[in-house]
């Protein structure tokens, strides 16, 4: 590498540091003044409050990462054209090309760093996150499901009328047994409840039928009985945000499980593995995107670039996100809806490419 090289390179990644440094504190003090009533109320241990702000801290920067790298870039590329230093550079003979090379080698390495942060990191983090506004800041909110029918096995399926998982409660409980497409076992209960402590549930008006080989049937019934079922309390009360606290290989034996079992959150699920792989790659995007259309001095100065830099930010983020709630509630293939941002953009990228070499 040369000695540009380095100087472009070292900027890019300063920058962009920088700008997380900045603007993470912002987001921090924002939400202490938005959560520190409630915080306070429930007696939060500070060991406690601080760790989630680590999490927060990498939730917030994860959440917001091709906004702070497109700022970054339009801010010390366009500082780099006010000085004319990019004139002088493509004057000395160096194609446009050429001199996209240190920002692409900095793309490579934030889009390593967004990896690893999505497969590892970002998990842990999330479930920190979720797990301390769930249990200190949302205590009122009541988490129920309605009509769950689920196949927890090959040959076993569940159902139950509604659970809260406030109370460990659900009603109407039935699990059916099959065997070559034929029911063998079938138990019922008014009521079911999970007792934390033995692990096991706890079925009030217990009835269990089983079919045997010979056409005779065996009954078990009982005002209460307590039970090991072959099932966890998270498939009566499916967590949304389950899927953002696996690694990509939980993540990936997380989703062929629930497709088995039928799971009606299954996209949910695919928009999170399919965006560990598309946020990595929109580095690449943005940073092109970022440097053709500040690479040029205009008359406004730098505010300008600046503001067409916001404004395309933004406008991705938001596709982004509407792209990802569309998969979620629509038939739209996840795949297509996660990946149409960046294949949106990319078109936006060779399209300012061009004019830029110009």
């Amino acid at each position: 590498m040369k000695i540009i090289d380095w100087y472009i390179l070292k900027r890019y990644l300063a920058t962009f540091f920088v700008m997380l440094l900045m603007f993470v504190p912002i987001g921090i003090v924002i939400d202490v003044s938005e959560k520190i009533n409630k915080i306070l109320a429930n007696k939060v241990p500070l060991g406690i409050t601080m760790s989630y702000y680590l999490d927060f801290t990498i939730y917030f920067a994860n959440m917001l990462f091709p906004i702070f790298l497109f700022i970054s870039i339009i801010w010390f590329t366009s500082k780099l054209a006010n000085n004319t230093e990019i004139v002088a550079i493509l004057s000395s003979g160096i194609s446009f090309n050429r001199f996209l090379r240190p920002y692409i080698i900095g793309a490579t390495f934030i889009s390593l760093l967004a990896l690893l942060m999505a497969t590892i990191i970002v998990p842990k983090a999330s479930a920190g996150y979720n797990d301390f506004r769930y249990k200190y800041l949302s205590r009122d909110e009541v988490r129920e499901s309605q009509n769950v029918y689920k196949q927890i096995s090959p040959n076993d399926f569940i159902y139950v009328s509604n659970f809260n998982y406030n109370s460990n409660m659900g009603y109407n409980f039935e699990m059916e047994t099959f065997k070559d497409n034929k029911l063998v076992a079938k138990t019922q209960a008014n009521r079911i409840v999970w007792n934390p402590k033995t692990k096991k549930y706890i079925l009030y008006d217990y009835f269990r039928r089983d079919l045997l080989d010979n056409q005779n049937e065996k009954l078990d019934f009982a005002q209460e009985k307590e039970v090991k079922l072959d099932f966890d309390i998270e498939d009566l009360t499916p967590v949304i945000y389950a899927a953002e606290t696996m690694t990509l290989g939980q993540l990936k034996r997380f989703i062929a499980k629930e497709q088995m079992r039928g799971s009606s959150n299954i996209n949910i699920y695919l928009v999170v593995l399919y965006k560990k792989y598309s946020v990595p790659v929109s580095a690449f995007i943005l940073t092109i995107i970022a440097v053709s259309v500040s690479s040029m001095k205009r008359r406004g100065g730098m505010g300008i670039n600046l503001a067409i830099g916001i404004a395309l930010a933004f406008t991705y983020v938001f596709f982004d996100k509407i792209f990802g709630v569309l998969a979620e509630a629509s038939s739209i293939p996840p795949i297509i809806a996660v990946w149409l941002p960046n294949f949106t953009f990319s078109i936006l990228a060779i399209f300012l490419l061009k004019n830029a070499r110009r």
